[in-house]
């Protein structure tokens, strides 16, 4: 943490163990519309941003809806889970406890919608946590670009090179690494495939938030 002034979260299988919730709702919403779930799916998306999600999905599979039309439907299948069924993973609250007794900025920057991730960061009461809460529909370009953290590191007037950010994906690593940021990377069943390849990347790779809490 040696001149670590701020520490920026992803959520979704980071924060909180919610990335089984997204491969359901995608096997639902597409089961729905006789589609089969494509095996390549999930790392095809993988750091996308809602809106971005929406337009791969619409290209993909030749949807009639229109974006917003599939961006209201994802949230309405949704929404329960987060306001009521995800719950952090295992070590995240005693860790963010230590950062704010050191003094240390904290973000989330997210691919998720912000009506789902301050959903589940109130039913988790981490909320208070957070000095500002981004989502990659609010920069330029979702993961693996940088934008999402740099954004962040200006809402808390940090410079990226002082900045920690925590992930799980292999596109989140690398959307860190190129903001100039130092990366942890967090183990997460949806990414384990790819693991040799997000610790190769990553500053460091944790099997869980206990090994630094």
């Amino acid at each position: 943490m040696y001149n670590i002034k701020a520490v920026i979260f992803d959520l979704d299988g980071t924060l909180v163990d919610s990335m089984w919730v997204w491969r359901q709702i995608d096997i639902d919403y597409l089961g729905k519309r006789g589609i089969a779930l494509p095996d390549d799916l999930q790392k095809k998306i993988e750091g996308m941003s809602f809106t971005e999600t929406a337009h791969y999905f619409k290209k993909r599979f030749k949807l009639e809806d229109s974006i917003d039309e599939i961006k209201d439907e994802w949230m309405k299948m949704t929404k329960s889970y987060y306001e009521n069924n995800i719950e952090l993973k295992t070590g995240v609250y005693a860790l963010l406890m230590k950062l704010k007794n050191k003094g240390i900025k904290m973000g989330i920057g997210t691919s998720n919608a912000k009506e789902l991730a301050e959903a589940v960061l109130r039913k988790n009461n981490i909320i208070d946590f957070f000095d500002t809460i981004r989502t990659s529909c609010e920069v330029e370009k979702g993961k693996p670009h940088p934008h999402i953290f740099l954004k962040v590191a200006e809402d808390l007037g940090v410079m990226p090179d002082q900045c920690l950010v925590f992930e799980d994906t292999y596109a989140g690593v690398l959307a860190g690494k190129r903001a100039g940021m130092k990366v942890f990377a967090v183990a997460d069943e949806s990414s384990s495939l790819y693991k040799d390849d997000i610790s190769s990347l990553a500053d460091q790779y944790l099997e869980g938030f206990e090994e630094i809490a």
